[in-house]
């Protein structure tokens, strides 16, 4: 059975990209499915999810997408809740479409998330395969960057199920030199995302968030 917490007498399925980002913390609070890394691997799982519990027990209210994300521009090791993806692999400009518009699909390039929590930063996210660092940032029109959100987000619309997008942001504030330049922040981005989720199940069970 896939694993959702009951917050506020509402099915809550957590996702995840990778162990890494699953300290402590957040073990201690809930149980998530890893997609894995990259809008593919994140594509095909929350899809397979989504699927697997329609055709069980059902789908659930709510779907939260948690982690890490990189950025230049802000704070680092703080949680933001994203409040707009984009998907910046998807460039087919030279067929007339605007860059970040999938053609043929009635989508804007930058794609507003509709549920919000009080007193926690927005951010706007861009999603892709690649890993950004340096001087590539400067492409970038949003705040923060992964490899995950907006692939999740189209399983979810598929679905019909809404989305909250939390990112504790692990770098981009230097070039990146190797691996522990994403893992330094990671034990202090698992405490604040407990946080922020405890107040999102605070917000569920108070009836905030509809």
């Amino acid at each position: 059975m896939i694993p959702c917490a009951q917050w506020g007498g509402r099915r809550v399925l957590f996702l995840m990209a990778a162990e890494p980002e699953y300290g402590p913390a957040l073990r201690a609070r809930i149980t998530p499915v890893m997609t894995g890394v990259g809008p593919v691997e994140g594509g095909v799982t929350a899809t397979a999810t989504l699927a697997t519990m329609a055709a069980g027990d059902g789908l659930p209210d709510l779907v939260v997408s948690l982690g890490s994300a990189g950025s230049a521009r802000l704070e680092q090791a703080q949680v933001y809740q994203a409040s707009h993806l984009a998907y910046r692999d998807m460039d087919a400009s030279a067929l007339g479409f605007a860059r970040g518009v999938t053609p043929f699909l009635d989508l804007p390039a930058v794609v507003p998330l509709a549920h919000r929590l009080e007193n926690l930063p927005q951010a706007s996210l861009s999603t892709g395969a690649n890993i950004v660092s340096g001087d590539a940032y400067d492409a970038i029109a949003e705040d923060m960057v992964d490899m995950e959100s907006f692939a999740v987000l189209r399983a979810c619309q598929h679905f019909g199920v809404p989305l909250v997008v939390l990112r504790g942001i692990s770098d981009g504030a230097a070039p990146l030199e190797g691996l522990h330049s994403w893992t330094e922040y990671l034990g202090l981005i698992d405490q604040r995302l407990a946080e922020v989720l405890d107040h999102l199940r605070a917000a569920l069970e108070a009836g905030r968030i509809a």
